[in-house]
């Protein structure tokens, strides 16, 4: 519960910060929306994950970031990419990269 706590704390910041940014749904998980577009979520495995783009380089992050890969029968969803709980202090930083991104392609 810690988890989605934190999460919904970040979020009801954001909603406060600005009016495009909504809660919303992505894969039936608790999602940031701006204008309408998911850039952020709470997946069922406890992690947040982040629209961060396909040219975002995980490897260079120096934590835990994996690309995310609900699926057992299809690639994983590029340009996503899941933090466990134990990197929280990043969620806040992966929030706002995504959001810039997301702001970006709304143009």
């Amino acid at each position: 519960m810690e988890e989605e706590q934190y999460f919904n704390e970040l979020r009801d910041r954001l909603t406060k910060s600005d009016k495009h940014i909504k809660k919303g749904k992505m894969m039936s998980s608790e999602a940031i929306t701006y204008d309408g577009k998911v850039f952020a979520f709470f997946s069922r495995k406890k992690k947040m994950v982040f629209k961060l783009g396909k040219t975002y380089l995980p490897d260079e992050a120096g934590f835990e970031i994996n690309v995310f890969n609900p699926f057992t029968k299809r690639p994983p969803l590029h340009g996503w990419f899941e933090v466990p709980f134990q990197n929280h202090e990043q969620w806040p930083i992966l929030t706002e990269e995504a959001l810039v991104l997301i702001k970006k392609e709304a143009k």
